[in-house]
């Protein structure tokens, strides 16, 4: 594990004295000795046993990841609650997401829908089996079974040539470390549900989202406010899309614009 395990020591002191206990007080509650636990603190256990760092990331409600790579004495308080609350970001460790799901009289997922409508209290609900019981549900033949699939409705023009209400079906993502930009339906804390290119950025530990439409200007999203992520797979639409404009034409337009302007200025229209 060697440099892997680089804010380990200081993380596991750091959340213990946030909790006020004493080495002895948490090493009795992991059920390990205090010497042991003196020996992680101190940076002493180069190579941390798998053992230790499962018992520590199921108390402290964190991944294995987030002990080890994020320097948690850098956070801000509102990040360090929202690990706490169980909302880690770190993606790949010993914390794996339960998704809440529904499923079929033959006991198979189905695939929910999240209009427009239910788009505030998706954010709200999507971990809720009760609320995700009030969306509609459907299922389609010949889906790869190895997925779990959700419907949701797009609103506004930002990713043409998917019109606005498109319905879009993405197949869930339990690892968010993309390889490449991926067209992904993202919830968030601070917006809700987005439809964009999606591609994560492993340095700062962000995600960049880009809109189809170059209108609209990509921006950043940290880790730690993604609550979940869907990749697209599927879209439906009663709008045929629209051929998108070169720049001749766009530039055909402007001085269509241009000359109409000129000939009502001129009172000539």
């Amino acid at each position: 594990m060697g440099s892997q395990s680089f804010f380990w020591a200081s993380n596991l002191k750091f959340l213990r004295k946030r909790r006020k206990l004493s080495q002895d007080m948490l090493a009795e509650n992991l059920g390990m000795t205090r010497a042991k636990l003196n020996a992680h603190e101190n940076g002493h256990s180069k190579s941390p046993a798998i053992e230790d760092l499962l018992l520590c990331a199921d108390y402290f409600r964190m991944s294995v990841d987030t002990l080890l790579r994020v320097d948690l004495s850098k956070l801000s308080e509102l990040k360090i609650r929202d690990l706490e609350a169980g909302n880690d970001v770190f993606l790949s460790g010993s914390k794996v997401r339960i998704l809440a799901t529904t499923v079929s009289s033959s006991n198979e997922d189905n695939i929910e829908l999240v209009p427009i409508k239910a788009k505030a209290g998706y954010l709200g609900g999507f971990g809720d089996p009760e609320y995700l019981s009030t969306l509609p549900v459907f299922n389609l033949p010949n889906l790869p079974k190895d997925k779990k699939y959700r419907m949701f409705q797009t609103e506004g023009d930002s990713m043409l040539p998917i019109a606005d209400g498109a319905y879009v079906i993405g197949s869930y993502l339990s690892e968010w470390r993309l390889a490449k930009e991926t067209p992904c339906i993202v919830v968030t804390a601070s917006e809700g549900l987005s439809f964009k290119m999606l591609s994560f950025q492993a340095e700062e530990r962000n995600f960049l989202l880009r809109s189809l439409n170059p209108v609209y200007t990509s921006y950043q999203v940290p880790a730690e406010e993604i609550r979940e992520i869907w990749k697209f797979e599927y879209y439906m639409s009663d709008e045929f899309p629209q051929e998108p404009l070169t720049l001749q034409q766009v530039g055909i337009e402007i001085s269509e614009i241009n000359r109409k302007l000129g000939l009502m200025q001129k009172g000539e229209l």
